[in-house]
């Protein structure tokens, strides 16, 4: 079995072909990506390591879109002096289905 370990968004990811991931925001949009990012490709017994990235070797990918994770509230309170605040974020990440390995 072939894997990869991809870095995009500040993340890692160990991947296959043919496996769904959910990353940061891409800002592709939807179509063919590449993640230049490779840190590791294992086949079986070999294993290719980067330092820290593997020249010339990309991971391609279709993106399939975007959505919202559901909303995070945070809530700030001191108390006794009358202090509330309250804030929401929905982070919007991309869905990506991994196409081949190098």
């Amino acid at each position: 079995m072939k894997i990869a370990v991809i870095e995009t968004g500040g993340k890692q990811y160990l991947v296959s072909e043919g496996q769904k991931i959910q990353t940061e925001k891409l800002e592709v949009g939807s179509g063919r990506f590449d993640f230049d990012k490779v840190l590791l490709i294992a086949n079986g017994e070999t294993i290719e390591l980067g330092k820290p990235y593997l020249a010339g070797k990309k991971v391609s990918a279709e993106i399939l879109g975007e959505k919202r994770l559901p909303k995070v509230i945070t809530f700030k309170y001191h108390s006794k002096t009358r202090f509330r605040k309250k804030k929401g974020h929905r982070q919007t990440v991309s869905l990506a289905i991994i196409n081949s390995l190098p």
